[in-house]
């Protein structure tokens, strides 16, 4: 048996792999963390667009979305009852105002 036949050298080549999956692991879950944020804000907007924006909610678009401590989410609302009518909606953590 040579080392390259060994179970040792098989290990040894695998690490690098496994090093990669490691790392990518905490981004790829921050990234899912992020994304749920993001459409549980959705929901929030839509609530905002339609109480203070005198607007029924139809397509939302984000337009800035930053993240960190005080991470936000700026939202653009389209409205039904006119096909240009939108309203602008920024969310932080849950909470969100009606800009424009």
């Amino acid at each position: 048996m040579t080392f390259r036949d060994s179970p040792l050298f098989r290990l040894i080549a695998v690490l690098p792999a496994l090093a990669v999956f490691a790392a990518a692991g905490p981004a790829m879950a921050a990234a899912n963390v992020s994304a749920a944020n993001v459409s549980a804000a959705q929901a929030e907007a839509k609530e905002i667009a339609k109480s203070m924006g005198n607007c029924t909610p139809a397509k939302v678009e984000v337009l800035r979305y930053t993240v960190g401590r005080e991470g936000s989410t700026t939202f653009k609302v389209g409205c039904t009852e006119d096909k240009d009518a939108f309203v602008v909606v920024q969310c932080r953590a849950r909470i969100c105002s009606l800009l424009r």
